[in-house]
């Protein structure tokens, strides 16, 4: 049985929350909608563990969808964030910080150019336009289950929430949302990820109208989906087209490696966006790259894109602690690793002992455990099957012995500095009881 069953301020929060503000969240996949019950409203954070307003305590695997990979409340960026504080909250012109968040970054991942925005949605509609504005063209390229923001151009079959919708209405063809024109859609190609034919063919075809194509290096959206590389190869080869290369690093941008996954991966993109790490858990985008192309980008060329947020002080110093940290302990990539593996040999062999199909994506710390027998899952198509019912009531089942696991069968988990082998066998015996009670 569970044991963290009282939700009373949760509950009470949620009722005031749905008064004012649409579904009681103000963003869709914290609303539980496609696992059931009640959103645990969080009190505080520190380490690997959030404590809801309920007084329960939870071993956390969402991590704030990634940012937080030193953990909550990490001393260093907690006291560069307090230190930024006292000289003020917001200029609207240029500070210091952000010329040496600027020049860190072009360092660690060789970007040439970086400009800063406020979320990982601007920072890739923004790189989209720097590629319209550079090529002259107007169609781009997104692969079925990547998630690139919620731009109009790019809710079409874009993965995560829009793949657990409750009422079903959204995310099997394009446009993924209600209010995105069919004309916007239009200007959107999708082919599947890991299919390097099918790319191929569509370059073909298509490359001389085609801006952009724009892809998850790691895909977290549709769970984790990792590239082939045949794929990775064909990623490339869409460049003697004169197509724009875009990976989208919002989420493994720092996380895979001080150079995300591009490093990791041996990646030559034209354009990178980052977002999450970047700003240390603070509201932050950026997007960056070539320095031919990020030239084009107003002011210093004619793709205009502005913030007046931008390069906000407080932001800009949580993401310098933060890569500052990383930096100076490279060998916790290794360790995030070791910590996921050791969690996904364990969720197998739970999974196995009641029963249950159970298929383990994982690279570096970031992982998905998809309820379905398939032997591997390296394609949207493949994952979508997913038994999402089998999988809510995993989660619950998890939730109610202290482990706050990502609340939709299509997203990655995160692992962080802070778990340590406490947490991960506190993890995997909660597990292990909510394989059984699902299958009991």
């Amino acid at each position: 049985m569970t044991t963290q069953s009282a939700t009373t301020q949760s509950e009470a929060l949620f009722s005031r929350a749905r008064a004012v503000t649409p579904g009681g969240v103000n963003s869709p996949v914290r609303a539980f909608k496609s696992v059931g019950g009640v959103p645990r409203f969080i009190a505080s954070a520190q380490g690997a563990y959030l404590t809801d307003v309920d007084g329960h305590r939870y071993v956390d695997y969402v991590g704030s969808w990634g940012p937080m990979i030193l953990g909550h409340n990490h001393p260093a960026v907690r006291e560069a964030i307090a230190g930024a504080l006292l000289t003020g909250t917001s200029f609207g012109a240029p500070g210091p910080r952000e010329v040496e968040l600027a020049e860190l970054v072009t360092e660690l991942t060789g970007a040439e150019r970086v400009r800063f925005v406020n979320s990982g949605t601007e920072a890739t509609m923004s790189a989209l336009r720097l590629a319209r504005g550079v090529t002259g063209r107007k169609f781009i390229v997104k692969f079925r289950g990547n998630y690139h923001g919620h731009a109009d151009g790019l809710l079409v079959e874009a993965g995560s929430g829009l793949l657990t919708n409750a009422e079903g209405q959204l995310g099997a063809a394009a446009p993924s949302s209600a209010g995105v024109p069919e004309e916007y859609a239009a200007l959107t190609l999708v082919s599947e990820y890991n299919d390097p034919a099918a790319l191929d063919r569509l370059i073909a075809e298509r490359g001389h109208e085609i801006a952009a194509v724009i892809f998850e290096p790691v895909v977290g959206n549709a769970g984790v989906l990792i590239p082939t590389p045949a794929f990775l190869a064909a990623l490339h080869r869409v460049k003697d087209a004169g197509v724009v290369l875009i990976a989208d690093e919002v989420m493994t941008g720092f996380r895979l490696s001080l150079n995300g996954a591009t490093g990791l991966l041996g990646l030559q993109p034209d354009l990178r966006c980052w977002g999450k790490i970047i700003g240390g858990g603070l509201p932050v985008g950026a997007y960056g790259g070539r320095a031919d192309l990020m030239d084009f980008v107003s002011p210093q060329g004619p793709v205009y894109q502005a913030g007046t947020l931008s390069g906000n002080p407080l932001a800009m110093a949580a993401g310098l602690a933060t890569l500052k940290e990383l930096r100076a302990n490279p060998g916790l990539y290794t360790q995030l690793e070791t910590y996921t593996g050791q969690l996904a040999e364990g969720l197998k062999a739970s999974a196995r002992a009641a029963g249950l199909p159970l298929t383990v994506n994982h690279i570096g710390s970031m992982l998905t455990a998809f309820f379905i027998g398939a032997p591997d899952i390296r394609t949207y198509t493949q994952a979508a099957p997913s038994d999402t019912k089998t999988f809510a009531a995993w989660f619950q089942g998890l939730l109610g012995r202290g482990v706050y696991w990502a609340p939709s069968q299509f997203e990655s988990i995160f692992i962080s500095a802070a778990h340590t082998d406490t947490e991960l066998n506190a993890t995997l015996e909660a597990a292990q009881a909510a394989f059984q009670e699902v299958n009991s």
